[in-house]
C-alpha cells in the first residue's frame, strides 16, 4: 500500500526470472498486486541474501617512496629497514609505524643483518674498500665503524673483519691479508689471524653443542680450523690441489666435502669437521657443483642431479633431468637449467620425490608464513604479477591473489607479509592470507 493508502503493482514477468512454465508461452501474465508491507519485506530478504564479494586475500598495509637503488631488509622481529638517500629508518611490518630513524649517512649497496645489528657498508668510488657501520636494530643508534667487510659466518654469531672483493658472497669467502674478530658492541679486535696469501673462508660445526669454528682452505694446499673464541689454530692438514673458491669445498650434513682432480678424473673427498680426517674419496662424475641438501649433499652437472650420503659417499636418489637444486628457506626447488631460470617444482631432498610442480612459477626470496614458499608469476606479456603458496603434498600452487599493475621484484618476510616495489618508485608492503 502507498501513502495514499493505495495499493503497490510489480511486475513479476519474464524478464525478472520467471520460471517460463509459470505461464503459456507468448502470453504475458497479469500483473500481481502485492501489499507495500510485503514488498518491504522482500527487498529486506533480497538484500540480506545477497553474497558480498569475499576480500581479496592480498591487502596493501603501507607504502613508501623509494629509488631504483635503495635498499632494504626484514628482520625476524618484524622491520622493515629500508635506506632512502641514506637515511635508515624502521617500520613495523605489521602497521607501517616508524620506530626509530638513523642519522644520514652514505647510502649503502647492501643492509646485511646479524643478530640485533645492521651492517651497513657504503658505495665507495675508485680503488679504495669501503668500511662497515654498525646500527643497533632496536633503536636506530649508530654503534661503531671501522675498515674492512664486516661477515658472519653460518652457525655462529661472531663477526669477522676481512678483505675479500665484495662480490664474493655466501657462507664461504675468498680472503687475503688480516682476519679480524670483532666485538658485537664496541668493534674493537678480539683477535687477529693472518692470512699470508689468500685463502677460503667458511664456518665448520663445533663439538656438541659448540658453536662453529672457522675453516681456513689456503692456497698452499693446507686446511686448518680455528677457534671462534680466541682465533687459536686447533687442527691442520695437507689436501690435494683444487680450485678452491666460496663453493669448493662445501659443508654439508656435518661434514666437509673437497671436489679435486684425481687420477682419472675429478674426485670428492671427505673430511672430519673436527679432525680432518679424510674419511673417503669418490669419483664426482660430470658433477661441477656440490651443496647442501638437507642432510645429504647433492652434487650438479650436465649428468643430471645427485644426492649422496656425505659420511659414506653413497648415492641416495639421482634425476637425471634437473640441473641445480636451490633452497628457500626450509625448501628445496629443483631446477631444469644451470642457470636457476627454469623451477620444475618443490623437492624432498631426503628422496627426491616431486612436492609440487612449479612450471611456470618462480620463488620468491625469504620465508613465507608457516615457513611456506611464496611464488610469483608474470602474466599479460608482464603487465601484472599473480601470487601463489607452495603446499608441499598439493600437485599444484595455491593461487593467492594477483598484484596490481607494474608490481614485482618480491621478497616474502615474517608476519605473512610481501614486500614489492613497483615501477612508480614505491615499497609497497601486503598482508596475505590463504584461502
Amino acid at each position: 500500500m502507498d501513502d495514499n493508502g493505495g495499493m503497490v503493482m510489480i511486475d513479476l514477468g519474464l524478464e525478472r526470472g520467471e520460471p517460463p512454465t509459470y505461464s503459456s508461452p507468448g502470453r504475458r501474465p497479469n500483473p500481481i498486486w502485492v501489499p507495500a508491507a510485503l514488498l518491504a519485506a522482500l527487498v529486506l530478504l533480497l538484500t540480506a541474501g545477497s553474497v558480498a564479494p569475499s576480500p581479496s586475500p592480498l591487502s596493501a598495509v603501507f607504502r613508501l617512496q623509494v629509488g631504483p637503488a635503495d635498499t632494504y631488509t626484514t628482520t625476524d622481529d618484524g622491520q622493515l629497514l629500508a635506506q632512502t638517500f641514506g637515511l635508515l629508518t624502521s617500520y613495523d611490518l605489521s602497521s607501517g609505524r616508524l620506530r626509530w630513524q638513523s642519522g644520514q649517512s652514505t647510502p649503502a649497496y647492501r643492509l646485511r643483518l646479524s643478530d640485533d645489528l645492521v651492517l651497513m657498508r657504503p658505495w665507495t668510488t675508485g680503488a679504495s674498500e669501503a668500511g662497515t657501520t654498525a646500527v643497533s636494530t632496536f633503536t636506530g643508534a649508530g654503534l661503531w665503524e671501522r675498515p674492512g667487510n664486516v661477515v658472519s659466518i653460518a652457525g655462529s654469531s661472531t663477526l669477522l673483519a676481512v678483505s675479500s672483493p665484495r662480490t664474493l658472497t655466501g657462507p664461504g669467502r675468498r680472503v687475503q691479508g688480516n682476519i679480524d674478530a670483532v666485538d658485537p658492541t664496541t668493534g674493537r679486535t678480539m683477535w687477529t689471524v693472518h692470512v699470508p696469501s689468500t685463502a677460503v673462508l667458511l664456518g665448520v660445526p663445533g663439538v656438541g653443542d659448540d658453536e662453529s669454528r672457522m675453516l681456513l682452505v689456503h692456497d698452499d694446499r693446507t686446511l686448518a680450523i680455528h677457534d671462534l673464541e680466541t682465533g687459536k689454530l686447533l687442527v691442520s692438514r695437507t689436501v690435494p690441489g683444487a680450485d678452491y673458491n666460496p663453493e669448493n669445498p662445501v659443508v654439508a650434513g656435518g661434514r666437509i666435502l673437497l671436489r679435486h682432480p684425481g687420477i682419472v678424473g675429478a674426485e670428492i673427498s671427505s673430511y672430519d669437521p673436527v679432525t680432518l680426517k679424510q674419511e673417503w674419496t669418490e669419483p664426482s662424475g660430470s658433477a661441477y657443483q656440490i651443496a647442501a641438501c638437507g642432510i645429504l649433499a647433492c652434487l650438479s652437472g650436465p649428468d643430471g642431479v645427485r644426492a649422496i650420503d656425505p659420511y659414506t659417499g653413497d648415492t641416495v636418489w639421482t634425476n637425471g633431468g634437473w640441473r641445480e637444486l636451490v633452497q628457500y628457506g626450509e625448501t628445496y626447488v629443483a631446477y631444469s637449467d644451470p642457470d636457476g631460470t627454469t623451477p620444475v617444482g618443490v623437492v624432498d631432498p631426503q628422496t627426491g620425490a616431486l612436492q609440487v610442480a612449479l612450471d611456470g612459477w618462480r620463488p620468491v626470496t625469504g620465508t613465507g608464513a608457516h615457513g611456506q614458499l611464496l611464488l610469483t608469476r608474470a602474466v599479460d606479456g608482464g603487465s601484472r604479477t599473480m601470487v601463489a603458496v607452495a603446499h608441499p603434498g598439493d600437485a599444484r600452487p595455491s593461487l593467492l591473489d594477483t598484484l596490481p599493475q607494474g608490481t614485482g621484484d618480491c621478497q616474502a618476510a615474517t608476519g605473512a607479509r610481501l614486500v614489492c616495489r613497483t615501477m612508480f618508485g614505491e615499497l609497497v608492503v601486503w598482508a596475505y592470507q590463504e584461502r
